[in-house]
């Protein structure tokens, strides 16, 4: 076997993961001698080696523009909403730092960061990063929820809907979600192995095939994305219902009082709100996926469950959409909010209108 293939505890072969030398080895001629899987998952390595460093140079400062930007409650939000907004932000600026700069980077850059494998704090990264990642998942769902009574449950919505809600409810998932993850100190080791293989931690191998581990690693990854991917469906779903019972009832009382009116603003308040929430919803779905699958398999299979076998590189594209995911949210905001995109630009304006005035005066 080709000198850059490694073996791994597992008896799994995988590709060295330094980018330097898989960039020269794609090139030689004994790339073509391999399956195409193991072509697939060399490409996709060396993508990783470009894809996380501009990930992490944009993901990091995108995030915190948009902290900056809803913040200063000029972009035509309610506080409520802003209030989720800002959390989700946050909890993807926490992932980022956490899961892509401090994992993944590491992992594919293996050479740079052999000093890692001195620091034994690996299972309190795991806590955090596990946390964190609970937290920007939820704040979606809680976001979700918000939408959905405010737009379904009018009777509701004065009493749920406002900024002192939204402070109890992403207080109490972020604590939940600490709570939740403290398994992970004691299931890992602290030294890093530096590989996901399936964690980036040393791990006990009783623990890989304990049963009992495995059931709670099991349930860790129902509630997270599993369960937030079915509310967050469902509360989609009642939500459309109830948008086109609604629109159709108004649609009759426009018709039977025989006045025109072309611009409802109930309406275009609502539509801007559904597009919002829709996108939100949707960009989480679709970027989550694969990880969510390949998080449920992967469980299965060491559990016994072999009937299907799924290539390692499905995990790591998994890892890639998931992470993209983090950064995407402000450009979302900005497509579906006009006032966004305006307090956006004065935001990025104003470090350079500072120091012209500056230089003027």
């Amino acid at each position: 076997m080709d000198s850059n293939l490694r073996t791994l505890d597992r008896s799994v072969p995988t590709i060295d993961r330094v980018f330097a030398d898989g960039l020269s080895w794609m090139t030689s001629g004994r790339f073509d001698k391999l399956s195409l899987v193991w072509q697939v998952q060399g490409v996709l390595y060396v993508i990783q080696g470009v894809y996380y460093p501009i990930l992490a140079i944009v993901g990091v400062p995108v995030n915190l523009i948009t902290i900056v930007t809803l913040m200063s409650r000029n972009c035509g939000l309610s506080k409520c909403i802003t209030c989720y907004l800002v959390a989700m932000s946050a909890g993807d600026l926490l992932v980022i730092f956490l899961d892509l700069i401090l994992r993944q980077i590491p992992i594919v850059f293996v050479e740079h960061f052999y000093f890692l494998e001195s620091i034994h704090v690996c299972n309190i990264h795991a806590v955090l990063l596990y946390a964190a990642t609970d937290c920007s998942v939820w704040f979606t769902v809680t976001f979700t929820f918000d939408r959905f009574v405010a737009i379904c449950c009018p009777k509701l919505k004065s009493k749920y809907c406002s900024e002192k809600t939204a402070a109890v409810v992403l207080g109490t998932v972020t604590v939940l979600s600490c709570l939740k993850n403290i398994f992970w100190y004691f299931m890992l080791f602290g030294g890093y192995q530096l590989a996901n293989d399936p964690w980036f931690c040393e791990f006990p191998w009783d623990v890989m095939e304990s049963p009992v581990w495995g059931t709670v690693e099991f349930l860790h990854n129902i509630l997270t994305p599993c369960v937030p991917f079915v509310l967050i469906l469902l509360l989609n779903i009642l939500t459309i219902r109830h948008i086109l019972v609604s629109s159709r009832a108004r649609r009759r009382l426009c018709s039977r009082s025989n006045v025109e009116s072309p611009r409802d603003p109930e309406m275009v308040n609502r539509k801007k709100s559904i597009i919002l929430l829709f996108v939100i919803s949707a960009n989480f779905i679709f970027l989550w996926s694969t990880f969510l699958f390949y998080s449920i398999w992967s469980r299965m299979y060491y559990l016994g469950y072999e009937s299907v076998w799924l290539d390692w590189f499905v995990m790591e594209l998994g890892f890639m959409l998931q992470l993209l995911s983090c950064s995407t949210n402000t450009a979302l905001y900005a497509v579906t909010q006009t006032q966004f995109r305006q307090q956006l630009k004065n935001v990025l304006k104003f470090p350079f209108t500072t120091i012209l005035q500056y230089i003027k005066h």
